[in-house]
């Protein structure tokens, strides 16, 4: 690792006053021949390691084009200018927080203000205030906080709220919406579309016609350049309209690969398209909705069940703050078992598996009794995400406790 404070320590006062010199007298067409190394745009510019949360993080392969595509894209659909002040708290190994907190300000040209603990909502407020902060890319789970600890007049002034790596909860978007007067546009990448493929955007009103960007319960419509079609997930037949199916996407944004892992990169791309992973659909609007993660489903006596559809019926059942979360072990006589978890602390296992069997999900979807489990939180990843494996990892030693 190399510190630019090291790196600094190294400079006199000589050599600074000469580089301040020739910073303020040559032109920038002289700079750059002097100074700045010739690349083509498919250069390899950055390798950002996936999340981790489902399996062993992937060194992704992003080119300059790859990026700076990703950035025009993203500029085309929001109205931003040289006034505009960004709020940077995602850490910046998050593809989110590289590409939209470091090179959107850069190359757009607008302000940007930091903090490195996306979690600290006192701070962050205070920041967002004295600053008058504009826009915010952000998570559910930290806005969440922001809502419940940060004053309106702190977020007065911002434009455009934007989230990702996570599902949008109705009352987290509700409690934002309420306190600060902004509503939360939900988006949804990949670390290898660097990273965003799409995004919803405030509609657009001229006198008595109106366009429609935002779609709630969706992650909007794909960004400028980027293509999205559902296929089958076992036969890869498509397009499918209308219908669940496997989500593939394709555009200049696309990674170049995985690093050393050529097997891998052949998996995830299809014939130019990468595979996302997402089960989805894209609805007669064009806006696409993810319900649930291709390896998020169980094989529980031959049925297919998915860990999604159950967590959210749980949020429906505990408190608009808490969180809940699905995995799954080995089960010897129906293969796979669920094993769920939540953080509301008024609600016993007991009294939610009762209202469980209240809903509409089919009984072999309910976890039993026994599987259900009150935590003080939800592990998570730095970057706000769910930590899966951690999760499961819990419920195996739970498990394994018992036996």
């Amino acid at each position: 690792m190399v510190f630019l404070e090291d790196v600094m320590k190294a400079f006199g006062n000589a050599e600074k006053l000469r580089a301040l010199v020739v910073a303020r007298v040559l032109p920038s067409w002289v700079l750059n021949r002097l100074y700045v190394k010739a690349v083509t745009g498919d250069a390899l510019a950055t390798i950002i390691f996936s999340s981790g949360s489902t399996g062993t993080p992937k060194g992704v392969m992003l080119t300059h084009r790859n990026i700076l595509s990703n950035v025009d894209a993203i500029s085309q659909l929001y109205d931003l200018t040289s006034t505009d002040v960004l709020l940077g708290v995602l850490p910046f190994f998050h593809s989110f927080g590289f590409t939209g907190t470091i090179w959107l300000p850069a190359v757009s040209g607008f302000g940007v203000v930091y903090h490195p603990n996306p979690i600290d909502a006192k701070a962050i407020g205070e920041l967002a205030g004295a600053h008058q902060a504009t826009v915010i890319i952000s998570t559910p789970t930290f806005c969440s906080s922001y809502a419940r600890k940060c004053e309106p007049e702190q977020f007065k002034h911002l434009r455009y709220a934007i989230v990702g790596a996570e599902r949008l909860r109705e009352p987290i978007a509700a409690s934002f919406r309420d306190k600060f007067g902004i509503d939360l546009l939900e988006g949804y990448g990949c670390t290898e579309m660097s990273p965003v493929v799409a995004v919803n955007v405030p509609d657009v009103q001229d006198g008595r016609e109106r366009q429609r960007g935002t779609r709630i319960g969706t992650v909007g419509h794909p960004l400028p350049g980027v293509a999205a079609m559902i296929v089958d997930p076992t036969t890869g037949e498509g397009p499918l309209f209308d219908r669940e199916g496997l989500l593939l996407v394709k555009g200049p944004n696309r990674m170049l690969g995985y690093l050393g892992e050529p097997e891998k990169t052949a998996e995830a791309i299809r014939a130019g398209w990468y595979v996302t992973g997402d089960i989805a659909t894209i609805d007669d609007g064009g806006f696409i909705q993810i319900t649930d993660r291709l390896s998020r489903f169980s094989k529980i006596a031959g049925e297919m069940v998915p860990h999604m559809r159950i967590e959210e019926q749980i949020q429906a059942l505990v408190h608009d703050h808490s969180s809940a979360v699905v995995t799954s072990i080995a089960d010897s006589t129906k293969g796979e078992r669920l094993v769920a978890y939540y953080t509301d602390p008024e609600l016993t296992p007991a009294a939610l598996w009762e209202r469980l069997c209240q809903t509409e999900l089919p009984r072999l979807w309910l976890p039993k009794r026994e599987d259900l489990h009150f935590i003080d939180s939800i592990p998570t990843l730095g970057t706000g995400k769910v930590d899966l494996r951690a999760v499961r990892q819990l419920a195996l030693e739970q498990a394994a406790s018992t036996v």
